[in-house]
């Protein structure tokens, strides 16, 4: 009871102080009022909604009605002072779009261009705004130098570094670690060394227990009197120690590692190890450390001798000779390899 009384005379009160208000700012306030009224009832029980025209008003308001803090219920005033900040963005925003001079734009096909050519190739703006004047274009370096990347991209390494292996692969070897588990669960290591040349496998062996020495002594039986390459690609196992790489550089090869997390920067033997697993490995339980040595060495020579290979135009990275029908009523032999899960394929002749 008390409360309704309160409410009632506080309404008298405002009415009262209203009356003597100017006859601007008393009309002012009642569109404020009438206008939080009709959200109100659009909002149908619900959490009222302004929209940008109501936002309009009330940012109108604010700088025609002294008193609008007082009128305002459905937002607070705080509110308002951030719509008119936007409202002042959005309009210098145009002022300044309107009329606007200066360089030309430049077509979508010539910056895709220049991006291209910094992404294929290890030119700056200098080099790319020569280019780009030999094909026609009239463009200034300063503009060639705004749409080239400001860092290189990782496409732009990985570019580099695809041109490293591309140029150097007669002089690079790779080498690298994969385990199988046995049939007991244990974990069984197996290691080797591949030649990017060819796709020839060097060497290869199996252990329970890899250390760095033995990996040093796995590497002088892969390279025997001066045969080592250029470049030795690998990974940043922890395995590759310090005494590892010394070693290699005393054998006058050049330790490449590879980036951490980047197994496409050794991917020939990435490869390797995808395609052993898919043609012998998933097909077979390992029984323990011999069995596995047995046939990766078994593997190691169908690859070399036998496997064709799409790089290398359809050889084998040992070289197989063409084989042409020796006569009318030779047929065709199939030689089991690796158990009979592959074969080769020659020519027998007729009896």
């Amino acid at each position: 009871m008390l409360a309704a009384m309160f409410r009632v005379l506080k309404s008298l009160l405002f009415g009262l102080i209203s009356s003597l208000k100017p006859r601007e700012s008393l009309v002012l306030e009642v569109v404020g009022l009438r206008h939080q009224l009709a959200v109100l009832q659009s909002a149908n029980h619900k959490r009222p909604m302004l929209n940008r025209w109501d936002r309009i008003l009330w940012v109108w308001l604010s700088k025609r009605f002294e008193g609008w803090r007082a009128s305002l219920v459905i937002v607070q005033p705080d509110t308002v002072v951030r719509w008119h900040r936007s409202a002042f963005k959005f309009y210098w925003h145009l002022k300044s779009q309107r009329g606007r001079s200066g360089r030309p734009k430049v077509d979508q096909e010539l910056r895709e261009l220049i991006r291209q050519m910094a992404k294929e190739n290890l030119w700056r703006a200098p080099r790319i705004h020569k280019e780009l004047i030999r094909l026609g274009f009239d463009v200034s370096e300063r503009t060639v130098a705004r749409y080239i990347p400001k860092t290189p991209s990782s496409d732009f390494a990985r570019q580099n570094w695809k041109t490293f292996l591309k140029n150097h692969r007669d002089g690079i070897a790779a080498m690298d670690l994969f385990v199988v588990p046995t049939i007991t669960f244990r974990l069984v290591y197996g290691f080797f060394v591949i030649h990017h040349d060819r796709r020839r496998v060097l060497h290869a062996n199996v252990t329970e227990h890899p250390t760095a020495t033995w990996i040093i002594q796995q590497l002088r039986e892969a390279f025997p009197w001066d045969t080592a390459p250029k470049y030795l690609v690998f990974d940043n196992d922890t395995i590759f120690s310090a005494a590892v790489r010394g070693m290699i550089g005393s054998m006058g090869t050049k330790s490449k590692r590879t980036a951490y997390r980047s197994p496409w920067q050794n991917g020939v033997a990435e490869r390797w190890i995808g395609v052993l697993r898919q043609s012998l490995l998933h097909h077979v339980v390992v029984m323990n450390e011999n069995h596995l040595r047995q046939l990766l060495r078994d593997y190691v020579v169908y690859h070399n001798e036998d496997r064709c290979h799409c790089t290398l135009a359809g050889d084998s990275p040992a070289g197989r000779p063409i084989e042409m029908k020796p006569s009318v009523n030779a047929k065709v032999l199939a030689l089991e390899r690796l158990g009979g899960l592959h074969h080769r394929y020659t020519w027998k002749h007729a009896a």
